[in-house]
């Protein structure tokens, strides 16, 4: 820290470093300790798929809009919020169907601010009975570091910032992924390619450096002699080559002609449980799910997540384009 770098190759390495934050303590701790990694991990990832591989932006051939909240370790002041907004939609060319996709995020932890901007396209071709993707997403970072809330014992330490301190970089993700029908589903996809730094100030004397972060991420259905039920298992692997974290998720649904809605839980090893309930109507996707920790800081102390999504057939001279059914929320 004598050079004034902020390293966050883990989140627990970051919490070491910022031990002096008095005030921030035992949150600070908790949330680094519980997310693992610099990005966050939503309870919700089978339904934002777009946000963590870029190669499902026009998969399905339909307009997906998406966007979720996520309010973790309620009770502790300054916990964690983050808000992500998204859409992809197919772009038909002269033989395979190709997919774009936009997105922002922003990330609040404590006293760092973080926004992420993407653009991304996917690649799809037919392999077999499924769907091979490749996906590359362009990003631009800006990250906020508020030093007026730091206290310390020697108010003159050049390794904290003394005021508000931010700074912008770019960065690279791909993924790939393959598709069987709407059977299952594998994909592979790595945030941060480039490894960026960010260096904040006007002086940039202090930066914040990011590591690549790796997923792993999977799905099948399982139906059911009556055709309106099915079973949605999906999981997700995370880590930075430093740590990880696992979610295994399983999702009963009802489709009905009217009704349309799925109750479920998940479960991430030496983490949390969470239970999660949805609702779909006229293309418009709801879900909620509270994610309880098991590290023992009580139930109270979850984190509520909401997600919200609209899905629409572009071709608008389908057979039955009203139909709507959001695949990324059943």
């Amino acid at each position: 820290m004598e050079d004034g770098t902020i390293k966050m190759p883990s989140s627990s390495l970051l919490y070491v470093r910022m031990k002096r934050l008095l005030w921030f303590g035992l949150a600070m701790l908790l949330t680094f300790s519980l997310r693992a990694q610099y990005d966050v991990a939503f309870s919700n990832y089978w339904a934002l798929q777009g946000y963590y591989n870029p190669a499902s932006s026009g998969l399905d051939g339909m307009l997906n809009v998406q966007g979720a909240y996520s309010m973790q370790l309620m009770g502790f002041e300054h916990a964690p919020a983050t808000m992500y907004v998204g859409a992809d939609l197919p772009v038909f060319f002269i033989g395979p169907r190709h997919g774009v996709g936009v997105g922002f995020m922003n990330d609040k932890e404590g006293l760092f601010s973080n926004k992420k901007f993407h653009l991304q396209y996917a690649y799809h071709q037919p392999v077999g009975k499924g769907r091979l993707s490749l996906g590359v997403r362009a990003a631009m970072l800006s990250e906020t570091f508020d030093g007026s809330g730091v206290d310390v014992e020697d108010s003159g330490d050049p390794a904290f910032a003394s005021g508000q301190v931010d700074g912008t970089g770019f960065d690279l993700d791909a993924g790939v992924r393959y598709t069987y029908k709407k059977k299952w589903y594998v994909g592979l996809s790595a945030m941060h390619c480039l490894s960026p730094t960010v260096k904040l100030g006007d002086d940039k004397m202090h930066q914040i450096s990011i590591d690549p972060l790796f997923y792993a991420t999977g799905g099948y259905t399982f139906k059911f002699r009556k055709p309106e039920y099915a079973l949605y298992t999906s999981a997700i692997l995370r880590t930075d080559m430093v740590a990880w974290r696992g979610d295994i998720t399983a999702r009963l649904a009802y489709n009905g002609e009217k009704i349309k809605m799925y109750g479920g839980v998940g479960y991430s090893p030496t983490i949390s449980c969470s239970v999660l309930l949805g609702t779909v109507f006229h293309g418009i996707s709801i879900g909620y799910s509270y994610e309880i920790y098991t590290g023992g800081i009580g139930a109270l102390h979850g984190s509520h997540e909401i997600v919200l999504g609209y899905q629409t057939d572009l071709n608008l001279f389908k057979k039955g384009k009203n139909k709507h059914q959001s695949v990324r929320f059943l």
